[in-house]
Parts: structure tokens; sequence; C-alpha cells
């Protein structure tokens, strides 16, 4: 035990409420204060002679607490990341006070709590992965109304788009002669598609800048291009935080959740951990099927067994995730993100 005095910390949009606590958990003072660097430095001076050196659990650290929680790190001081308290009863007490005291009690009684992810690059990459699935959603949702269009527009409209699809629909509808009517509507949905599809291939590149930087071992794996790899670092931030490939697997739900009963022996399907990082192993894992070798040769002897397609696809999504977890942890350069 390193430090000398717990500092817990709920977080708000505004405030942030700090309590601390010596080893035994007794309470030796509270503080509130602004979410400003002016706050940060205030809550400093406010640990610096309760006991040194402190350690701050704080609630948040991906939300209102990524604030706080940067500029503790960047100043060397030891930092944990508690996830906010899930009261099952509605008779149990609520304020800022209690749930501070309750995030520095974890860290007291020794409770295993992580530590918060890295910043830097990952903040990078989280926000163009964020930016980008505005603009797929915002492509998609153009396509099928310029579709729609299509297939209901008035009669000047030539006849031979409804026949087309995709890429080649709004690009066909590029060429038509613009107007104050439904033809005007096609060229101006068309035009939005072309300029979310130059947006998705400028974030698509700096991603594929960032993550070669970071690990390059990443993108060299079949099936892993620059999405998937920017998804996996965003998750797992430091590598080192993550104690073992069974810990990984679990943050992603790829890890089978038994649901035996009696006589009968199964696993059902794990429907926790995070979702954007299991999209990205499912991404690969289908990648990886149809177009790696070894992958399909395990992939066609779980179907042999018996398995679902549904199952043996689980399966592979629980063997990449054991192969990049090694490969990433071999790669040791996410503790510089």
């Amino acid at each position: 035990m390193s430090w000398t005095v717990a500092i817990g910390v709920d977080t708000h949009r505004d405030i942030h409420v700090a309590v601390a606590l010596d080893r035994f958990g007794s309470m030796l003072d509270s503080i509130e204060v602004e979410t400003t660097e002016e706050g940060f430095e205030e809550l400093l001076a406010f640990a610096g002679p309760l006991g040194e050196p402190p350690a701050f659990v704080i609630e948040g650290t991906g939300s209102y607490g990524a604030g706080l929680a940067r500029f503790l790190v960047e100043r060397g001081h030891e930092v944990y990341e508690c996830e906010r308290p899930r009261r099952r009863s509605k008779r149990q007490s609520k304020s800022d006070l209690i749930d501070a005291r309750r995030a520095a009690l974890r860290l007291v009684a020794g409770e295993r709590i992580a530590l918060p992810r890295s910043f830097g690059s990952r903040e990078h990459l989280k926000a163009l992965l964020s930016e980008r699935k505005l603009c797929v959603q915002a492509s998609t949702q153009a396509k099928n109304s310029l579709r729609a269009l299509v297939v209901t527009a008035p009669q000047e409209i030539p006849r031979e788009l409804r026949s087309l699809g995709g890429e080649s629909l709004w690009k066909a509808c590029l060429q038509i002669e613009r107007s104050a009517g439904c033809a005007g509507s096609l060229v101006r949905i068309s035009e939005r598609i072309s300029h979310l599809k130059e947006e998705l291939s400028e974030i698509d590149k700096e991603l594929g800048s960032i993550t070669a930087s970071i690990c390059p071992r990443l993108l060299a794996e079949r099936g892993v291009g620059p999405v998937v790899a920017a998804q996996l670092i965003v998750s797992a931030g430091d590598i080192s935080r993550i104690r073992s490939e069974a810990a990984f697997a679990s943050l992603a739900g790829t890890c089978p959740i038994e649901a035996s009963s009696g006589l009968v022996k199964r696993h059902r399907l794990n429907r926790g951990g995070d979702r954007q990082l299991n999209w990205a192993l499912h991404t690969a894992a289908l990648v990886r099927i149809r177009f790696h070798e070894e992958t399909a040769t395990y992939y066609e002897r779980l179907l042999e067994r018996g398995k679902t397609k549904r199952e043996a696809i689980r399966c592979v999504k629980r063997m990449l995730c054991r192969r990049l977890y090694r490969l990433m942890v071999e790669e040791g350069s996410f503790c510089e993100a």
C-alpha cells in the first residue's frame, strides 16, 4: 500500500465532490471544487496536508471525471477508476458526499478497482470513431431517403434510376439536371452522400495513420483494419491495466456464460461487456473465416462437431480475442497511447 490517504471523487458537470479517508476508513475532510483547472489545483492543495502520497478514486473517468483524471495522471498521481454505484433499493441513502466516500472506501477495503484508460492518442482515436459513426449513420439515412424518393418520384424523373442501387444510384442522380422539384432533391441528397463519402475516406486515412504509429502489428493481422484496430486501442487503453486474456475477453463480452441445469450442460451468449469492442472482434472474425485459412479450418471443424454457425462464430471471436490480447501485450506500446 503506497498511498496514505484515499480520496474519493463524485463527479458532475460543473462541480466535483471529494472525500478524504485514512487507511482505516475514517473520514478526514471533504471539499467541493469546480470542474476547472483552478478547481483541480484546489483539490490537490486540499489533499496535500492530509497525507503524502494521496490516491484518487474517481467516478466516471470516461465522462465527467475525464478532465480531472487526465490532470492528475499528468502530474504523476495514483488514480483509479470507479464505476457509479448501483442502488438496488430505493431506501438506500444518496448524496454526493456519500457517493464520494463509498468510492474511497473501495480502495481502503482493498477491492480490485481499475486503472483509468490512457489519454493522448487514444482520445484522438475515440473522437474519430465517434465522428465516423455519425458519418456512417448520416450516409445510410441519406441513401435510404434517396432510394425511397426514386421509387415514389413523379414521371419526369428517369425511370431507369429505379433499377439502380447503391453507389451507382447516387452517382447517376448527380448527373440529373437540377430543378425546383423532386429532381433538385435527388441531386442535393446525392451531393450529401458524396460529401459524406469523402469525410469517411479522410477519417479512415487518419485512423490508419494513428493506429500504425501506436501498434503496427495489429494492422498486419488479417481482418484487422484501421477501424477495428482503433476500436481495440480505444477499448483497451493501456493494455497493462488488463490483467489477463480472460479479463480482456470479459471486457469484450466474448467469454461464454455457463447456463447449465441438471443434466443439461450448456453456455449462453454473453450480452455484457464493451459492445463496440465486441463488434470490432465480430467484424474481424467474419473476415478471417472467409479469407484466413487457419481460421476457416477451425470454423469448419467446429461445425463438424455439431456447433451452429452462431456458436462457431462465437468460438472464433474468443480465439481471436486471445490472439489479439497476446499481440498487444507483446507490442507493449499502448502505455504510450
